[in-house]
């Protein structure tokens, strides 16, 4: 199985995701930072995953524009998910901007939906790991619960 995950990062919060990870699939598994790869990481992919942290309810535009510039169907065949680092909604104290947080939605869902468009099959649910404030760190638990998220894609 050829692995790759993908990720980028403006804290340091889904770096660390990212890598736990890589580290779950297995140790030849590279971990890339997205302004990183090239075309020779993407040849002959059995499983890619794709990580952002959430910036303004979507993933960060260096994520968005790498998946954009794939060449259509350049995924087929390709088991992928996608995951984030976000704000727990409980944790915002402001209804209102609860509100506009939960309608807005967070950076895995446009991810997955960009690896799809361009035909990867989607095999695990998206992943989102929570950071204890806008600049972490990471909430206690969270990297355990990462290796747990990529591992469940090894059974598929």
């Amino acid at each position: 199985m050829k692995a790759l995950v993908i990720y980028d990062s403006v804290f340091g919060n889904t770096e660390r995701i990212a890598r736990e990870i890589g580290k779950a699939l297995g140790p030849e598994v590279p971990v890339i930072l997205v302004g990183k790869v090239t075309p020779s990481d993407l040849a002959g992919l059995d499983v890619l995953l794709v990580g952002s942290p959430t910036r303004g309810f979507k993933p960060t535009p260096a994520i968005t524009g790498f998946l954009e510039a794939l060449p259509a169907d350049s995924l087929k065949g390709v088991k992928v998910s996608a995951f984030d680092t976000r704000i727990p909604l409980e944790s915002i104290k402001s209804r209102f901007f609860r509100a506009i947080v939960k309608r807005g939605g967070y950076a895995d869902k446009p991810i997955a939906e960009i690896l799809v468009r361009k035909g990867g099959e989607l095999v695990i649910p998206t992943g989102g790991f929570f950071v204890v404030a806008s600049e972490g760190p990471l909430q206690k638990g969270e990297l355990e619960r990462a290796g747990e998220w990529a591992r469940g894609i090894l059974s598929v």
